[in-house]
C-alpha cells in the first residue's frame, strides 16, 4: 500500500510538533542542568561572559529586586500575566505608550530559545514556551535560570558575571541597593551602567528599593522553598 503524501499543511504540522517535542526534551534536561548557552548568547555581537551560580548561593534580596522591578505578580501567575496584558492594552487605548507585559517566565523563554523583536509569531512562541516552563520547571527553577541568563550589559549574562563586572565581587556579596542597581538595567542593558546612572535611573533604583521593602523579605518564600 502506497504511503499517503503530506500536503503543505501536513508538513507544517509535522515540523511544528517535532519542534515542540524537541523543546519539551530540552526543557526536561534544563530542569536539572545549567544551560550551556542560550539563543540570545549565540546572537550576541560581543564576546559573552556567563558564569552560573545556584540560587541557593544568592542573597534573597537579589531575587526580590528583580521580581520587584520586573514582575511583581511572579508568584501568582502561570507564566502569562493576563491582568498585566489587559492593563497594558487599556493604557494603549487611552493614548499612553504601550508598555511591555512580559513576565519573568516569558523573558526566560525568550532568552533561552527565541530572538529579540516584537512580532506576534515570537510573542506566541514565547507564551507557549512560558506555559511549558511553568508546567515542567516550577517557579524556583524559572527564577534561577532567569537570574543566570538575563543580559545585564553587552555580552554580560547573569547576576554573577554582572556583579563581578560592575562591582568587582561575587554575586553572593551584593547588597540590596546593588541588587536594585542591577535590576534597573534589565529593560535596556546595552545602554545602562549601574555605576553611571542617569537621574531617572537613580530614581528608578529608589523605587525598586521601596518595592522590595513593601513586598517584604518573605514575599518569595513560597517560590524559593
Amino acid at each position: 500500500m502506497a504511503k499517503r503524501k503530506r500536503g503543505v499543511f501536513g508538513w507544517i504540522w509535522y515540523v511544528i510538533w517535532r519542534l515542540a517535542l524537541l523543546i519539551v526534551v530540552l526543557l526536561l534536561i534544563l530542569r536539572f542542568l545549567p544551560p550551556p548557552t542560550t539563543a540570545f548568547m549565540l546572537q550576541s555581537p560581543t564576546p559573552v561572559t556567563y558564569e552560573w551560580v545556584g540560587i541557593q548561593h544568592l542573597p534573597s534580596h537579589v531575587s526580590l529586586a528583580v521580581v520587584g522591578s520586573e514582575d511583581q505578580r511572579f508568584p501568582d501567575h502561570f507564566g502569562v500575566d493576563f491582568t498585566a496584558i489587559s492593563k497594558a492594552i487599556t493604557q494603549r487605548d487611552e493614548g499612553e505608550t504601550l508598555r511591555g507585559a512580559s513576565t519573568i517566565t516569558q523573558q526566560t523563554a525568550k532568552n533561552l530559545f527565541l530572538w529579540p523583536g516584537r512580532s506576534y509569531i515570537r510573542k506566541g512562541l514565547e507564551a507557549g514556551i512560558a506555559l511549558g516552563l511553568e508546567a515542567l520547571w516550577g517557579k524556583k527553577r524559572i527564577l534561577e535560570v532567569y537570574l543566570n541568563i538575563a543580559e545585564f550589559g553587552p555580552g554580560i549574562y547573569g547576576v554573577e558575571a554582572a556583579s563581578q563586572h560592575y562591582f568587582g565581587k561575587t554575586a553572593k556579596r551584593l547588597t540590596p541597593r546593588q541588587s536594585a542597581q542591577l535590576a534597573v538595567l534589565l529593560p535596556n542593558p546595552k545602554e545602562r551602567d549601574p555605576n553611571h546612572l542617569t537621574p531617572y535611573l537613580r530614581e528608578r533604583v529608589t523605587w525598586v528599593e521601596r518595592q522590595m521593602d513593601q513586598l517584604g523579605t518573605g514575599y518569595l518564600n513560597s517560590v524559593l522553598e
